[in-house]
C-alpha cells in the first residue's frame, strides 16, 4: 500500500468541504483547545492518545484523513505517526488554526481556554523569571533558567515539546470524553450527520 503524505492550505480544504466530499478531519490538540474552537465536522483525537493507540485508531481511518493543530508542528507528528503505520491518503492543513481562521474558515466556539502553546511560553517564562529572581539570593538559581533555555532550543530543533506533552496531561488541558473508546465511537459513526460539530 502507497502512503501519501501531502499539504493542504486552508482554501484547497474549505474548497473541499465546500463540494461535499470533506475528508475526515482529525484535530490532534489538547481536549480544552478544541472545545474553545474547531473546525465543524473535526474530531477531536489528542496527539498523545493517537501516538498510543495509533494501532486501534488504524481501522477506523481508512479514507482520507486531514490532520489540524494550532499552527501544524503537532499534525506533522501525528502524519509521522500514522505514516508509520502505513495510512494512505494522509495531509496535514499548512497552518492550523491559525490559518483556517486567518482564511474566515468556518469555526464552532466554545468556553476559552488557553492553547497549549501559550501556556508552555507562560511556565517556561515564570520558570525563567523566577529563576533569575531567585539566583539575587541563591546562588547558582540562574542555571535552571539555562536548563529550560536548552530545553526549549531543544524543542524548536527537534520540532518536539516535552513540557508541551507534559501540560497537555493536565486536568485543565483534559475532558472527560476524550478516551480512547469515546473517540474510537465517534470514528465508528461514518455517517455525515453523526460527525461532531
Amino acid at each position: 500500500m502507497t502512503t501519501t503524505h501531502t499539504a493542504l492550505d486552508a482554501t484547497q480544504l474549505r474548497e473541499l468541504i465546500d463540494s461535499g466530499s470533506a475528508p475526515r478531519l482529525l484535530d490532534v490538540r489538547t481536549p480544552a483547545e478544541f472545545t474553545t474552537a474547531h473546525i465543524p465536522g473535526a474530531y477531536n483525537v489528542p496527539l498523545d492518545l493517537l501516538k498510543e493507540h495509533r494501532a486501534e485508531l488504524r481501522d477506523h481511518l481508512d479514507e482520507d484523513v486531514v490532520l489540524i493543530c494550532h499552527s501544524g508542528a503537532r499534525a506533522r507528528q501525528a502524519e509521522r505517526t500514522l505514516a508509520g503505520i502505513g495510512l494512505p491518503n494522509v495531509k496535514v492543513l499548512t497552518g492550523g488554526m491559525v490559518a483556517w481562521r486567518g482564511a474566515a474558515g468556518p469555526v464552532t466556539e466554545g468556553a476559552p481556554r488557553w492553547d497549549l502553546e501559550r501556556q508552555v511560553r507562560l511556565v517556561a517564562g515564570a520558570i525563567v523569571l523566577a529563576s533569575v529572581v531567585a539566583s539575587l539570593f541563591v546562588p547558582g538559581a540562574e542555571w535552571i533558567a539555562g536548563v529550560i533555555g536548552a530545553g526549549l532550543t531543544a524543542a524548536a530543533l527537534s520540532n518536539t515539546c516535552a513540557l508541551g506533552m507534559l501540560l497537555s496531561k493536565l486536568p485543565y488541558n483534559r475532558n472527560a470524553s476524550c478516551d480512547l473508546d469515546t473517540i474510537v465511537g465517534h470514528l465508528s459513526d461514518a455517517s455525515p450527520a453523526g460527525r461532531r460539530s
